[in-house]
């Protein structure tokens, strides 16, 4: 009886501790991309967090693997609902993985929120590192990748999504965004209008897939490529801007480098374009500079 007590001590100790929050990159197209400790994981954790159950059993027959846990559905729609009780599962001791559709949870996905609870918590949080369609594409993309940042989905209103180009305006890091198919054109459109037409930039589509396409080129061919229509996941990459030290940005200087332009045969628009790009300016505000006193 003695012992039976002991046993029933023991495993009501261990339920005490803090279990383990596991965030685990999967494939972003072909299943062989999968890290071999994803099937480990699937197969032995007490939980499993999916943003699609349907994906999730596509997956793990893929991969062979049969879940032994408890799947549950974390997605945008139901996160802020479903995070506690995660938590309480972490705090029991259990170990949960976190799994999305494609790439690594919380990069453009659900798991942020479910990661800063289990930290504030106190539970240890790691990760099965896996493919990234941010640095898959960055590496294709033939673009400058020793320093580069990671914008996400830019806003789908037409004026936010304006606001927030011209705030990046002159950032000199390789730029990578998440878009979806539909919205493919006029977010380069914008890009070109708020960077100038020039820019060098990679649409990186379907990557690792069947049908993947790398389609690199200035801004403005590839809003006349994206034109004709785009299909599947689109990851856009871009040259940083040059240098702002090229070109002083007071409108002063900004007007003289236009009329310089201007007395060599430039147009007034070309003209307006390359000081953009070269100060690191939204066209606009040249534009500004030359025409409003």
């Amino acid at each position: 009886m003695a012992e039976d007590e002991d046993t029933r001590a023991d495993v009501a100790g261990a339920t005490d501790e803090a279990g383990v929050l596991v965030l685990a990159g999967t494939p972003i197209g072909q299943p062989g991309d999968a890290p071999a400790r994803l099937a480990e994981e699937l197969s032995t954790a007490d939980v499993v967090a999916a943003e699609d159950t349907r994906r999730l059993k596509r997956l793990t027959t893929d991969l062979g693997v049969t879940i032994t846990g408890r799947v549950v559905s974390y997605f945008e729609g139901n996160e802020q609902r479903r995070t506690p009780g995660l938590v309480d599962d972490l705090l029991a001791g259990n170990r949960v993985l976190l799994v999305t559709d494609a790439g690594m949870p919380s990069v453009s996905d659900p798991g942020y929120r479910l990661v800063a609870a289990a930290v504030e918590a106190g539970v240890r949080v790691t990760a099965v590192p896996g493919p990234s369609a941010v640095l898959t594409a960055l590496a294709v993309s033939g673009l400058p990748v020793d320093r580069f940042c990671f914008e996400g989905f830019l806003p789908r209103k037409a004026g936010e999504r304006s606001r927030r180009l011209a705030d990046l305006a002159a950032e000199q890091r390789t730029l990578v965004f998440f878009e979806a198919p539909h919205r493919t054109e006029a977010a380069l459109a914008a890009m070109a209008e708020a960077w100038g037409e020039d820019r060098p930039a990679a649409v990186c589509r379907e990557l690792t897939k069947t049908h993947e396409e790398v389609r690199r080129g200035r801004l403005g061919e590839l809003v006349a490529w994206a034109a004709e229509g785009v299909r599947g996941e689109v990851t856009i990459v871009v040259a940083g801007a040059s240098p702002a030290a090229a070109i002083s940005t007071d409108e002063a200087s900004l007007r003289a480098e236009v009329q310089a332009r201007e007395d060599q045969g430039m147009t007034r628009k070309d003209a307006i374009l390359d000081v953009a790009r070269l100060a690191g300016l939204p066209k606009r505000e040249v534009y500004q500079a030359v025409h409003v006193r």
